[in-house]
């Protein structure tokens, strides 16, 4: 995988962007679930859209769910949502967004 992962515990962890390509190297990391925090588009056409994303996890045998969120706008039913996720989900989980920062915010407020 080309991009680094940041683990916040055992069973989670965040990354910046990843692509379709990086899903094999995921589930050979032991990754077990893919939560994509980014928007579509939000950083132009040249982003990996989640459909090709979801596909390419799928594929190398992740569950992945798509929850997008803003940006410094996270709201009390993205944090909800976030939580449901990291409950329902087998681990380990890796969460990615732009850098990261969006999904290591969700994880602390889920959490705490």
């Amino acid at each position: 995988m080309a991009v680094p992962v940041n683990p916040l515990t055992d069973s989670f962890s965040v990354a910046p962007q990843l692509a379709p390509e990086d899903m094999a190297a995921v589930a050979a990391a032991g990754y077990k679930s893919v939560i994509i925090n980014r928007p579509d588009f939000e950083g132009g056409a040249d982003q990996p859209t989640s459909a090709d994303v979801i596909a390419a996890a799928k594929a190398a045998g992740l569950q992945v769910e798509y929850q997008p969120v803003v940006s410094g706008a996270i709201t009390a039913e993205d944090v909800a949502r976030f939580s449901q996720l990291l409950n329902t989900l087998p681990g380990p989980v890796l969460a990615y967004c732009r850098s990261g920062a969006r999904c290591t915010n969700l994880f602390r407020a889920a959490t705490s």
